[in-house]
Formats: C-alpha cells, sequence, structure tokens
C-alpha cells in the first residue's frame, strides 16, 4: 500500500477540526444536560447507552416535538417520517447541529484526507441533487434481486465462519469479535474488490473510523478515529488504481471504470468506499449482535423461531424495531414548517430519536414487547426514510437473517455465558463483546 501521506496530519488543523465538529458542541450540550434538557442528555449521556429508552418515554410524554434552547426532538413516529421525507429538511452538509458560521469555518480548516463517512461529498452529508446523483450510480448494486443473488455467498460465509470455531473446539467465545464483526467484513470486501491480506486491517480502520458518526468525540477517540480515516483513505486511493488498472466485477471496479458522464472522481469514489465500510459495516454487526442478545433474554421467542422458521426474516425486523443498530439522525429545517401541528424555525435542528419512534405506542401495540411475529414490525424507521432512506438496508436485513438463522440452526443452546459489554456510542447502538457458551 502506499504511503504517499503521512497517517497524522498536523496536531494545530486537527485540534482546531475537533474543537468545531465536537469540542464546542460537547461543552454546550453538558452544560444544557446538567440544567435539565432532555434532548442533550440523550445526546451525551453515557450513563444511557444501556437503556436510554426510559428517557424516551420522557421526550414523549412532552409532546411531538420537544423544543429546547439548543435544538429540538422528536420519538414521534409520525414526525419522524415527516420529517426525514420532507425536501424541507435536510443533513446541513454532515453538521447541521452546528451553527451555519462554523459549519462554513470547519469546511475551510478541515485536512481533506481527514474527511469521514460525516463529510460530504459522502451520502450522509449531501442533499438532492448532488445526493440524487451518487445514488443512482450506486443503486443498481443494491436492488432485490442483487441482494438475493448474494444469498448463497453469505450463507457460505456464515457457516464457514462456524466451521472455522468449530474446528478451534472452544465451548466459549465472544460471538461479535469471532462472528458478528467478521461476517460483515467479507460481504462488504466482496462489494469493494478488497484482497482478503488487506481485510483485517481494513476491519480495524473502519471500526475505529465509525467513531466519526458520531456526533460528539472526546479529543483521544477524535485523534484514534482521524488516523484510521487517514489509513483508510490512502488505502482507498491506491486501491482505486489498482482496479482501474485491473478491474474486477465488484462494485467499486464498476464505478471506478465506468464512462458514465455522471462518474465519479477520486474524492467521491474514496468517499463511496468509506461510507460503504462504515455504514454497511457498522449497521450489520450491530444488528446481528443485538439480535444474539435479544433472543437470549427472551426464549419463548427462540423457541417460536424454532417452531415456525420462516419467521427469520420477521424475527429481524423485530431487532431492528426493538434495538435499532442506530438510534438517532440529525435534520435541519431549511425554511420555517409546520410539522404534525408542531411550527419549526429556519436553521433548527431536529434529532430524530429512530431508536424512541421505534416504539411509538400510537403504532405499535406493547411497544417494549420483543415478538418476532409482531405484524407490523418492518413498520420500523431503523434504516431512516425518505432520500437518506439506507441504500444497504436490503443487503443488512439479508445478512442478519442468515446470520442468526444460521448461528442458532447450528448451536441451538447457544447462550450468552457472560456480561456483555455495550458500545461506548450514543449513535450506533451495539455491543463490544457479546460471549456466548455452546
Amino acid at each position: 500500500m502506499s504511503s504517499r501521506r503521512p497517517e497524522r496530519g498536523s496536531l494545530p488543523r486537527s485540534w482546531t477540526t475537533w474543537f468545531l465538529g465536537h469540542g464546542v458542541g460537547e461543552g454546550f450540550l453538558r452544560l444544557a444536560m446538567r440544567r435539565g434538557d432532555p434532548i442533550a442528555r440523550l445526546l451525551a449521556d453515557a450513563s444511557l447507552n444501556a437503556d436510554p429508552f426510559d428517557e424516551y418515554e420522557r421526550v414523549r410524554a412532552a409532546g411531538p416535538v420537544k423544543r429546547t434552547k439548543l435544538m429540538s426532538g422528536t420519538v414521534s413516529h409520525a414526525v419522524a417520517s415527516e420529517v426525514l421525507r420532507s425536501p424541507t429538511f435536510g443533513v446541513g452538509g454532515g453538521h447541521g447541529e452546528l451553527p451555519p458560521f462554523t459549519r462554513r469555518v470547519l469546511s475551510k480548516v478541515m485536512d481533506p484526507d481527514a474527511m469521514g463517512p460525516m463529510d460530504p461529498p459522502s451520502l450522509l452529508a449531501v442533499d438532492p441533487p448532488a445526493h440524487g446523483r451518487y445514488r443512482r450510480l450506486v443503486s443498481r448494486e443494491f436492488t432485490a434481486r442483487s441482494v438475493t443473488a448474494l444469498e448463497q455467498r453469505i450463507t457460505e460465509i456464515a457457516e464457514g465462519l462456524l466451521d472455522e470455531m468449530a474446528r478451534g473446539g472452544a465451548s466459549q467465545w465472544d460471538v461479535v469479535e469471532a462472528y458478528a464483526s467478521r461476517l460483515p467484513v467479507v460481504v462488504i470486501a466482496d462489494l469493494l474488490g478488497v484482497p482478503e491480506r488487506w481485510q483485517a486491517d481494513i476491519l480495524v480502520w473502519g471500526n475505529d473510523a465509525a467513531m466519526l458518526l458520531e456526533p460528539l468525540l472526546g479529543w483521544r477517540n477524535y485523534r484514534t478515529a482521524e488516523k484510521a480515516v487517514r489509513r483508510l483513505n490512502v488505502w482507498f486511493d491506491q486501491h482505486i488504481e489498482n482496479l482501474r488498472r485491473d478491474p474486477g466485477t465488484d462494485l467499486l471496479s464498476r464505478l471506478a471504470t465506468t464512462s458514465d458522464e455522471e462518474r465519479l472522481d477520486q474524492h467521491e469514489l474514496r468517499a463511496l468506499g468509506l461510507l460503504v465500510l462504515g455504514a454497511g459495516f457498522e449497521t450489520t454487526v450491530n444488528l446481528i449482535g443485538n439480535g444474539v442478545v435479544q433472543l437470549d433474554r427472551h426464549r419463548d421467542q427462540l423457541e417460536l423461531l424454532r417452531e415456525k422458521p420462516e419467521l427469520w426474516p420477521n424475527a429481524v425486523e423485530e431487532v431492528l424495531r426493538h434495538d435499532s443498530p442506530v438510534q438517532m439522525t440529525l435534520r435541519s429545517a431549511y425554511d420555517d414548517v409546520e410539522v404534525q401541528g408542531q411550527a419549526l424555525t429556519k436553521g433548527e435542528p431536529v434529532v430524530v430519536f429512530l431508536g424512541g419512534a421505534n416504539r411509538d405506542p400510537a403504532v405499535f401495540t406493547d411497544p417494549q414487547v420483543f415478538d418476532v411475529a409482531r405484524e407490523n414490525a418492518s413498520d420500523h424507521l431503523a434504516f431512516s426514510s425518505g432520500a437518506h432512506y439506507c441504500l444497504g438496508a436490503g443487503l443488512a436485513r439479508l445478512e442478519g437473517t442468515i446470520a442468526l438463522r444460521t448461528l442458532f440452526e447450528r448451536y441451538p443452546d447457544l447462550q450468552v455465558s457472560g456480561p456483555t459489554e455495550r458500545r461506548a456510542t450514543r449513535v450506533l447502538r451495539g455491543y463490544e463483546h457479546v460471549p456466548v457458551a455452546v
């Protein structure tokens, strides 16, 4: 791999980027949290990582939209759906929680080689029409037919990982480390044409870089994530050059060699690779890990799945609803607007708590109950909605279904055997470690 750029940028520039993008916001949120702001608490209080759901209900009790001095928030399914689908709201260049002036300064000081999945031109950070252009070029790889064609390959990967663990003879292992994290890495590697020799490094770098999906990072974690994203950007630049010389049949090869007049430039290709890696990997790892824990806690539901294996796809929908891998997203109002009777002003940031909307009793009967046979489980917003609906939702669903079904069919007596460890993130909800015994 080429090392044309340093892994660490200028310390003053890095600190300024962190301060503008994370430090200032964290300071304001912590001050608001001490004053009793529930939206600030949901964004900044690490003690809620294990269980934010009681706090969601306090926000719900305040009405469809809870407005505070800093920003607004909602756990209403109806409000969330409207905000996510309305062209009056957008992602604000990836940092919609910041004032416009701060965003402009941040865009000028940020090092292009340290830009992550929340920075333009990532799909997560741009609105139409640019968003539509990127999405059109990529969407054909994620059609229902394309995803279904991957079923056999994903099954082979899942069975191969379980065979590997069986050969090791261990009766106890960490299901996140040994299975949930490794399966989606191989799938994503296939999509991006990543050689097998690089997959272990990509796993480590991608896991660290995914912290940039969080709106608030401490300085130390930011430096770790920045170093990882620099390494990934260097690697992707070299990888794209290699694919142009010797293309494969993967998504990135096709995009790198297309003669389409809307073809992506080097910076856009790199951003796409980072997004597919970060968003595709993290969501699926969390989905599988959360599913294992929920099924362990609800053995009656696992027994129902043994009796009715046709319910596995719906069980994955219920995991997505009940324990959403992505708990929140943010939109900015681009004009004065009324949503479900609530007046919002131009420039107002609105936090959409997906995990709270997915437990809205107006939509889901007994929303706190985990029910793999729930008829409307798929009405969740775990993959967002509207223009920014997750491009890889179908793939994540298929990976989750195959991974969980294959695991519990191979090991029907599998159970969590020790304390689990939640990830220290608020946007992404999943497990760092889940020890299991078979």
